[in-house]
């Protein structure tokens, strides 16, 4: 009973954050209040993710077989936690940094090159004319 409080008071808090995050992106007009939004959103999914992968079944198990015989097999797959979505939120967390990376050197270049990093600023600057061929004379 205890446990199944404590599950649910916890997939209740990522589903806030997740609206939170949405949230952010979507209203906050600062790029980087965006970006931070964008990086909690992420993370957020990854741990929903691991979750997915954990098995309810007490006690939980790491996913190494210790010794090879039949008796033991079913056990380990019945106790034994996931490894795929661990393996890809590995993955996805590197990705994520880098995305990252690149977002904000993006934000860094407008600032340096627009002075605001608002999104109401930089929707009022001048268009940039269109570059052409070369087929003009």
């Amino acid at each position: 009973m205890l446990e199944d409080f404590l599950w649910g008071i916890s997939v209740v808090g990522l589903a806030v954050t997740l609206v939170i995050s949405l949230y952010g992106i979507a209203v906050k007009p600062n790029l980087i209040k965006k970006l931070i939004a964008l990086t909690i959103l992420g993370d957020t999914a990854n741990l929903i993710f691991i979750i997915i992968g954990y098995r309810l079944i007490y006690p939980v198990k790491p996913p190494i077989l210790p010794v090879w015989k039949r008796s033991y097999v079913g056990t380990f797959a019945a106790h034994a936690v996931d490894p795929l979505p661990q393996a890809l939120v590995l993955t996805a967390v590197v990705i994520g940094m880098a995305v990252n990376v690149l977002i904000a050197f993006a934000i860094i270049q407008l600032y340096r090159l627009h002075g605001s990093v608002d999104v109401r600023d930089l929707r009022q600057l001048p268009e940039l004319p269109e570059l052409t061929g070369g087929d003009e004379e």
